[in-house]
């Protein structure tokens, strides 16, 4: 039909760019592998390694999961918005386990160490940034999968969602650098200024979460790359329209 949406490619460049961002968390989660496994000792959930746990888990979740989940609707630009959803909402869900566990796994360690918790900056900004992500997930359930929500209301919060998302991404980044930077200064504080392999590998780490969060940002913000609504998506829309301004949607037939 003339003038109807058609299904369309993905646009030039698009696909570079999250080939890029997947290379980019997967070398964060592989080098965050390497340095619990090569300089702390490993990862175990019995022994004292078991902090070891908490950066690795905090990294796929919090980090590589949630970019990812938020890159869904740029990805999936001609499945049904319905199943789109559906999978924005199961990776969130996976990150937060995954976070959850993240979680655990230090607060047990330090009650087993006899450690004080959440006095440090990275601690606050951690729990800031799970508990607000749990929030953040649950109203998306309740507005955008719950079937009793109103177009209404999704239309009206769909903006403070979208903040949220990328405002989350970035303080989950700026969360793991806290922790990097505080987990050297415990582990190597003497040897750190003598730029030992440690120090190194960390730091790098960190620059590359914060390409990761630069790719994923630049993604999300480029207006020509947004998910095209489909057919059926634009039909809803204009009986939307037709029904806030008064009129029947069949009025006109």
């Amino acid at each position: 039909m003339e003038g109807s949406p058609t299904r369309s490619l993905s646009p030039a460049w698009l696909s570079y760019y999250v080939a890029i961002s997947q290379i980019l968390g997967l070398t964060v989660i592989t080098m965050a592998g390497v340095w619990m496994g090569q300089y702390r000792g490993g990862i175990a959930w019995t022994s004292s390694l078991q902090f070891n746990v908490h950066p690795l888990c905090m990294i796929i979740g919090m980090v590589f999961l949630q970019g990812d989940a938020l890159l869904v609707y740029r990805v999936f630009r001609n499945e049904t918005k319905r199943a789109t959803k559906i999978l924005h909402g199961v990776l969130h869900v996976f990150a937060l386990v995954i976070a959850l566990v993240g979680l655990i796994a230090v607060f047990e360690y330090h009650r087993k160490q006899g450690y004080p918790d959440m006095y440090s900056l990275h601690s606050w900004c951690g729990i800031a940034a799970f508990s607000l992500y749990f929030v953040q997930w649950l109203l998306g359930f309740c507005f955008f999968l719950f079937p009793g929500a109103s177009f209404l209301l999704r239309s009206k919060y769909k903006p403070q969602h979208i903040f949220f998302g990328a405002f989350l991404l970035i303080l989950s980044i700026t969360t793991a650098l806290l922790g990097i930077m505080e987990l050297l200064l415990f582990s190597i504080k003497d040897k750190y200024s003598s730029f030992v392999p440690e120090g190194i590998l960390a730091n790098t780490l960190g620059l590359l979460l914060i390409a990761f969060g630069a790719v994923t940002g630049y993604i999300l913000t480029r207006d020509e790359w947004r998910r095209p609504p489909l057919a059926e998506e634009m039909a809803l829309s204009m009986d939307f329209k037709t029904l806030t301004e008064g009129e029947s949607p069949s009025s006109s037939q």
